[in-house]
């Protein structure tokens, strides 16, 4: 007679029949799926369809495995990131604060101006030559040290003198950094834009040293996904030195011309030089105006309120514009000194617009511009083929395992393969309560699974055959082949593990999807055939009391 305590027993039990539970609507995929779409929208104060919030009873689990790309379908995006359009806004955002800095300096340099240069330069003019020593004195005032392990100490900026020109741009340290932050912005924003549409478990990782791959599931097209992504959103708010219908018109120097958003002829003449940017903003919401109008209502950070409240102060009767990506969307006449650091943006926006304006105002700028360079739409369809030939594969590997075990060990066969059932029930239930995302290589994670679930029961019914020849008794050849075996199931998984986390690790994307499903069906494994395995057999065991046994 085999002893396990009652506490051990019920704990067993518990933990199959949860994952037997939870499990369980993947089985049901599109009705539990559309019963928590609506159950969300309910939450939100939505109206949800009544039929998809019956179609699963509200008291049984409904976590669901995240479907991916090659599952699912949807959109598949390959973008290289401009990172030398941040050179440039940086050498722009620069010029002010050189010419501050050089003010107190008029009498030795004289007139200062900018000089044209290569976007990533800025070029700064003296007429007084014989002042350089001293502009150069004061720039270099502005420079910082770089911010990172390998540049730390050296400085951010190269300031040359070129006769009576002051020649500044980033240096290769400064490069490097601002490289690394444009992509990792590009990141973040890409994340928040397609979180914002509440699309599931998309893939956004960096390539390389300019790209980033993103994989949305679920997602009607590429052109729907670059529509959410594409455009940088860059928000600006620019003087405005005067209103043209001439679409040539010469904006002159440090200025541009741009058209208005309506399309109706009419060009605004800016000064190129922003007076606060998108990236001050800390919120925007969908709103309406005084007229009932759809708008957007925007609220900026400290130093951009304070930069907007300085310039509406100084400058109130004239006109200023709200551009976004190079498109004047409304240029009110300030009326007013605005303080608070916040505002409203006005326009002929339908309802739609704004809100897809304020998410993407939200979402912030991205930094630089995007090139896609490789773009796919995965239909629905493929997906399906593909959870198909995952599932016959499942199927055929099932099959297989489950007449091996019978056909080696009998009815020990047949209890290693309801533990083998319970194992892969756990497996999927601990997956659809992370919210893992399900891909090709995981189902190939699960099929590896079932082989090293048995195994272990390999290990255990060989060594119960090894004391059964030695003479010992049932119950005590059965005790002593699960004490025995252990070590041997113990590091043959613990190296699995370690090869499971060295994946996930250094891998990305398919590669992470596997080692999670074997990770996670490594546990799995161990607690069914060293736990549920010896249960169901001490249940036998006890309840027949053979006065043999043929393993």
């Amino acid at each position: 007679m085999l002893i396990m305590p009652l506490w051990k027993r019920t704990t067993i039990v518990l933990i199959a029949l949860w994952g037997i539970a939870a499990a369980m609507p993947n089985m049901f995929y599109a009705r539990v799926e559309a019963h928590n779409d609506a159950q969300a929208i309910a939450e939100e104060g939505g109206a949800a369809d009544p039929a998809a919030l019956a179609a699963w009873p509200s008291f049984l689990p409904s976590n669901l495995m995240n479907l991916g790309l090659d599952l699912r379908g949807g959109a598949h995006l390959l973008a290289e990131v401009q990172v030398a359009d941040a050179y440039a806004q940086r050498m722009d955002s620069l010029w002010p604060e050189v010419r501050d800095a050089l003010r107190d300096l008029r009498e030795q340099t004289g007139a200062i101006k900018r000089e044209p240069s290569n976007p990533d330069v800025l070029r700064v003019g003296l007429s007084k030559p014989e002042g350089m020593p001293a502009a150069l004195e004061a720039v270099r005032g502005l420079t910082n040290s770089v911010v990172t392990l390998t540049g730390a100490g050296q400085s951010d900026l190269d300031i040359t003198s070129e006769g009576n020109t002051i020649v500044i741009q980033l240096s290769d340290a400064e490069k490097s950094a601002t490289d690394a932050r444009t992509l990792q912005q590009s990141l973040e924003i890409i994340r928040r834009r397609v979180d914002e549409v509440g699309t599931r478990e998309p893939t956004i990782q960096r390539q390389g040293n300019d790209r980033i791959l993103i994989q949305v599931p679920g997602l009607g097209s590429a052109a729907e996904l670059k529509a959410i992504i594409g455009t940088t959103a860059k928000l600006t708010f620019n003087p405005v030195v005067s209103i043209t219908s001439n679409a040539s018109a010469d904006p002159g120097p440090r200025n541009k011309l741009v058209p208005d958003i309506k399309g109706d002829g009419t060009y605004y003449i800016i000064e190129e030089t922003p007076v606060v940017g998108g990236e001050d903003l800390t919120d925007a919401q969908p709103a309406f105006d005084q007229n009932g109008q759809p708008a957007v209502n925007f609220r900026f950070d400290p130093s951009g309120g304070r930069a907007f409240g300085d310039y509406t102060g100084e400058n109130i009767g004239k006109p200023f514009a709200i551009v976004l990506d190079d498109q004047v969307i409304s240029a009110p006449t300030i009326q007013a000194h605005i303080t608070g650091g916040s505002g409203i943006i006005t326009g002929n926006f339908t309802i739609e617009e704004s809100t897809q304006l304020a998410v993407l105002l939200r979402a912030g700028a991205l930094p630089a511009k995007m090139t896609f360079l490789e773009e796919r739409t995965i239909g629905p369809e493929l997906g399906a083929d593909s959870i198909a030939a995952g599932r016959t594969a499942a199927v055929i590997g099932m099959i297989a395992v489950v007449v091996y075990m019978i056909a080696c060990y009998g009815a020990f066969g047949v209890m290693a393969n309801i533990a083998l059932a319970i194992n892969i029930a756990l497996l999927l239930a601990v997956l659809s309560t992370i919210g893992a995302t399900m891909t090709l290589p995981g189902i190939a994670g699960i099929v590896l699974t079932m082989g090293m679930a048995v195994d272990a029961n390999v290990l255990i019914y060989e060594r119960i055959r090894e004391e059964l020849r030695e003479g010992k008794a049932p119950a005590r050849a059965i005790e002593l082949g699960f004490e025995r075996a252990f070590s041997s199931i113990m590091d043959s998984n613990v190296t699995a593990i370690i090869t499971a986390i060295i994946m996930f690790w250094i891998g990305s994307g398919p590669v992470r999807g596997f080692a999670i499903s074997l990770g996670i069906g490594i546990f799995t494994s161990m607690f069914t055939a060293v736990y549920v395995t010896r249960l169901i057999i001490t249940l036998w065991l006890n309840a027949r009391r053979p006065a043999r046994i043929i393993v």
